[in-house]
């Protein structure tokens, strides 16, 4: 047994998605997918493919497309920075433990100039989170 196929598709580009409706119910017994729009999800735009207006339910479709993405491209962003932690975690005990004098050497001033920018960001940001509070 099979699921019922969704109304819509959408293909995920770098910036967005192309929404697609899906069409099972054609004489031909094939899925076919009628593309209505083009999303990009950075600035909100939804441009109707070919001169079409998308209908009310087309449109509640992609804006519900579009709130579920950026839920889940925002839990991304945590989930790789929670990554991040582990990895220069991972980075501390390499270089107590294992790494050679030749390794050390050749990431030791990349790794600091990246975590004294990233320090410096944290507490600006931090600076300013507090002196917004009082």
């Amino acid at each position: 047994m099979t699921l019922p196929l969704p109304d819509y598709y959408f293909r995920v580009r770098e910036n967005g998605a192309i929404a697609y409706r899906v069409d099972t119910q054609n004489r031909h017994r094939r899925i076919e997918m009628d593309q209505i729009a083009v999303i990009n999800i950075r600035n909100g735009e939804v441009k109707p493919h070919g001169g079409r207006e998308l209908s009310d339910q087309d449109r509640a479709a992609i804006e519900t497309w579009i709130a579920e993405r950026k839920a889940l491209l925002a839990a991304r962003d945590i989930d790789d920075i929670l990554r991040t932690v582990d990895h220069l975690n991972l980075t501390a005990h390499w270089a107590q433990t294992r790494a050679a004098d030749a390794d050390l050497d050749a990431v030791t001033d990349t790794l600091l100039l990246a975590m004294h920018d990233l320090r410096t960001v944290l507490v600006r940001k931090k600076a300013d989170r507090l002196m917004a509070k009082d």
